[in-house]
């Protein structure tokens, strides 16, 4: 059997470009897509933690240094410019192969920069008072 996991995130992207009259997809800059293993047609879900929008579209290669992450096509009128989301990519995993699976985890700042790049997210303690 095979299950979906998280293949890799960019976390808290800045919008950069929405292109209504553009080819339908998600353009990432090239660095950040080589530093998150995540490859041009690839599949991703988009969540926008600016107005709660979530929806699915695909990669395109920006620039490699440019910071773009440019929002295209319809998916352009469920961003704007400025907005932070959050770009993940799934996979299918064999039950040995999700044992040793490790995600590529980008932390990114306002301009797309990166803050920090892991491969596990701390357990979530609750919030006290």
């Amino acid at each position: 059997m095979l299950s979906n996991f998280l293949k890799a995130k960019l976390h808290m992207a800045s919008v950069t470009q929405a292109e209504l009259w553009y080819d339908g997809s998600c353009a990432i800059d090239a660095d950040l897509l080589a530093l998150s293993d995540m490859r041009e047609f690839e599949q991703i879900d988009i969540y926008n933690v600016t107005n709660g929008e979530r929806f699915t579209t695909y990669v395109i290669v920006a620039e490699a240094g440019s910071g773009i992450i440019s929002i295209n096509g319809a998916a352009a009128r469920k961003c704007q410019v400025g907005d932070r989301i959050i770009i993940a990519t799934y996979g299918q995993f064999s039950e040995v192969e999700a044992a040793v699976h490790k995600p590529k985890l980008v932390y990114l700042k306002a301009d797309n920069s990166v803050e920090r790049s892991t491969n596990t997210i701390a357990i979530q303690k609750p919030v006290t008072a």
